[in-house]
């Protein structure tokens, strides 16, 4: 019982005191890739990552090499190195972090396994305009949060500032010659996914790539409904996944059908 007051007493002045971890490099060894370098980082609440050779066979149905991905919410790169290792050293991930503690270990693991992927890391949020706003976190150290603006007692007391720019400008003042060979999108911000997707709806329509997002669980069933309304009408199906790159997926027809599961990762495939 000793034991436990103390490792509580010790999480809670963790969650209150500000501080700036680090990162330590990790070798995964993947029977088809080989030798892929993570930097994971040190803070106490962000969760062990690891990769494996079925994550990247997942990406390799959608994304080719010389592909362009974008990956919105790309945290440290968890997700951003599998979909790298899909598009090869010949394609482009761009990588969209604001929080600007995460994003130092992003841009490092941007400068790992450059033989086998192309990452360009890049700090700001996708937002609907060019501004700056206020993320809040549930910790003093900026592990989990977001612009959670929208959902009233969210219980992230810890604010942090950060750039947004809107998405789409963005992309065709400044990567307009890629934006033929995007295959792929994930996003993941915390219940924005869907402002964000609309907020490039004219790219998405030209060139269809892949989605990957998540139905958040703060989402209200109206919210839930303008979801699948949205991607069902640019012309996609959609898939709710077991999991981020699951095989295992099964087909949402309907809008109720966004409400069955409080929180999930879903594909969105075109048709």
């Amino acid at each position: 019982m000793l034991n436990y007051i103390k490792r509580k007493f010790q999480k809670n002045k963790q969650r209150r005191t500000f501080r700036e971890y680090g990162f330590e490099v990790k070798t995964f060894r993947l029977p088809a890739d080989g030798e892929v370098q993570y930097a994971q980082w040190q803070h106490p609440f962000e969760s062990i990552k690891s990769f494996g050779q079925d994550e990247v066979a997942f990406i390799r149905q959608y994304v080719k090499p010389g592909d362009l991905v974008l990956d919105i919410g790309a945290h440290t790169g968890d997700s951003t190195i599998p979909l790298a290792l899909a598009a090869g050293p010949t394609g482009t991930v761009l990588a969209f972090e604001p929080n600007k503690y995460v994003f130092k270990v992003l841009a490092h693991n941007a400068t790992l396994n450059t033989d086998k992927t192309h990452i360009v890391p890049l700090n700001f949020a996708a937002t609907v305009s060019d501004s700056k706003l206020v993320f809040n976190y549930s910790d003093a150290s900026f592990c989990n949060g977001g612009d959670l603006s929208a959902r009233g007692n969210h219980k992230h007391n810890y604010p942090l500032e950060v750039e947004g720019r809107h998405l789409q400008n963005y992309l065709l003042h400044n990567h307009a010659a890629l934006l033929p060979r995007l295959t792929f999108v994930k996003v993941d911000a915390e219940g924005f996914d869907k402002e964000i997707i609309k907020n490039i709806r004219e790219i998405i329509t030209q060139y269809k790539p892949t989605l990957l997002s998540e139905c958040y669980r703060g989402l209200s069933a109206a919210e839930r409904t303008e979801f699948y309304d949205l991607l069902t009408q640019m012309g996609y199906k959609l898939y709710l996944l077991d999991g981020l790159f699951s095989q295992n997926m099964q087909q949402i027809t309907s809008a109720a059908q966004m409400s069955q599961e409080k929180h999930f990762d879903f594909l969105a495939l075109p048709g």
